[in-house]
């Protein structure tokens, strides 16, 4: 039996789909199904089309603000962070010398 040309564009679409699992609550469970079969697609769809409007849609400047200054925060903390040496003992300078010496010889 072969796949329909509808069938094999779905099989070839999903092959490039990354598998996520959600929770939601149960009346958004009972409308997502109730639109799901009105619309004649899948819930799976209904959800990605959610995701591309959400995606799609341009951060208002306040967003974008908050965003940076959250970045801030987490460049700071990091800044901060007590990093253990590693205990070597030569500098980069010195491994660059040390290998222009092996080339011009």
């Amino acid at each position: 039996m072969f796949a329909t040309s509808t069938e094999a564009m779905y099989i070839h679409r999903m092959a490039r789909m990354v598998r996520k699992q959600i929770y939601i609550e149960p009346a958004q469970d009972e409308q997502l199904k109730l639109r799901a079969k009105l619309f004649g697609v899948t819930e799976a769809e209904l959800i990605r089309q959610g995701i591309n409007k959400l995606l799609g849609s341009e951060l208002s400047n306040e967003d974008r603000h908050r965003l940076w200054e959250a970045e801030k925060d987490w460049i700071r903390k990091n800044r901060m962070m007590d990093v253990p040496q590693t205990g070597r003992r030569w500098t980069r300078e010195e491994l660059y010398e040390e290998r222009l010496e092996h080339l011009n010889r």
